[in-house]
Order: structure tokens, then C-alpha cells, then sequence
């Protein structure tokens, strides 16, 4: 089985980073976990280069999403949306469809958040991604809820996080099963 994560903030000690590192504590060994690091090194969507040969950063950032069995895209907000840089590479992946029915666990990590969190499921639903039930995790303060080394300190957002993981093995193993 094969999980990638391929969203996160540019800054290297967000708080979505450190979500996404936490979560690898509620991850089965079974279970690859790999953190997409290129999404700044994306160009601009452009009609014009999604050809059969794109730039090859987004033949890579497809490869990996091609290969993962579930996504988990983890985001802060920016402005009240989505960061310009998640839409640019959610749109990379309109016309080649690799989060088509796939698995997408939804994960925001901000200092409000609600109107990224809504934005971002609207989005996938015009992917067709499948943000399952129990898939989307909304973690309002998140900076106020870490310890110094970038781990949850608040029970209740740990528990969510286990509970999330849970659920998106769950939806995998489903769709394994057809």
C-alpha cells in the first residue's frame, strides 16, 4: 500500500508541515508515507504545455499521485481560500485525472481555516477525488495546538488525526476490494 502526500505549505515549519510530519506517527509501518516536497517547483498551469509531454515537474508530481493508493492534502489558508499554489497544482491534474475516485484526505491547518477548508472540498469534487466520509480534518489554531517540536499537544486533534488515517486505510482497502 502506498500513501503520498503531496500538498503542503512552501514554508518548510508550517503548521501544515508539521501536521503532515505528525501524522507519520499514526501511519502503519505497513504503510509508505511520502511527503511531496516540489509543489513550489510546479510552473503555472498552462492549457498550452498539458499536452503528452508536460514540463517534467508535472510528469513527476502525476507519477507519484498515479502511484498512491490514497492523498492526503494538507493546507493553511491564505486570503479566506486555497493558496494560489495547491490550485495551480490541483489544476495540473484536471485533464489526467489521477485523483479521479481516488481516496483524498483533506486536512486544514491554519489559524482559522473554515473558508480554505470549504474551498479546497469544493475543488476535489470538481476533480471527482473521493473525500470520503470522516475524510476532512479542520484544525482551527493550529500553531496554538503544537509543541516546540511541531507535535500536537491537544489530545482531540490527535485522536481526529488517528481517526482520519483510520478512516482513509479504510476507503483504500474498499476500493482495493473492487
Amino acid at each position: 500500500m502506498y500513501y503520498c502526500s503531496p500538498i503542503r505549505s512552501i514554508r518548510k515549519n508550517s503548521s501544515t508541515q508539521k501536521a503532515l510530519n505528525s501524522l507519520k506517527n499514526f501511519i502503519p509501518k505497513s504503510v509508505e508515507y511520502e511527503i511531496y516536497n516540489g509543489i513550489e517547483n510546479l510552473p503555472h498551469f498552462n492549457p498550452e504545455l498539458d499536452n503528452d509531454q508536460p514540463p517534467i515537474e508535472v510528469q513527476v508530481y502525476r507519477e507519484l499521485l498515479l502511484r498512491a493508493d490514497g492523498v492526503i492534502i494538507c493546507t493553511p489558508e491564505y486570503i479566506k481560500g486555497v493558496p494560489g499554489v495547491l490550485k495551480n497544482a490541483l489544476e495540473w491534474v484536471v485533464s489526467s485525472a489521477e485523483l479521479y475516485t481516488k481516496p483524498v484526505a483533506v486536512i486544514t491547518a491554519s489559524g482559522n481555516g473554515e473558508n480554505a477548508h470549504q474551498a479546497l472540498q469544493l475543488n476535489l469534487s470538481m476533480l471527482n477525488a473521493n473525500v470520503f466520509d470522516g475524510g476532512a480534518l479542520l484544525i482551527s489554531g493550529a500553531n496554538s495546538k503544537l509543541n516546540e517540536d511541531g507535535e500536537f499537544i491537544k489530545s482531540e486533534v490527535n485522536t481526529s488525526l488517528k481517526l482520519l488515517i483510520s478512516k482513509l486505510i479504510e476507503q483504500i482497502n474498499k476500493n482495493d476490494a473492487f
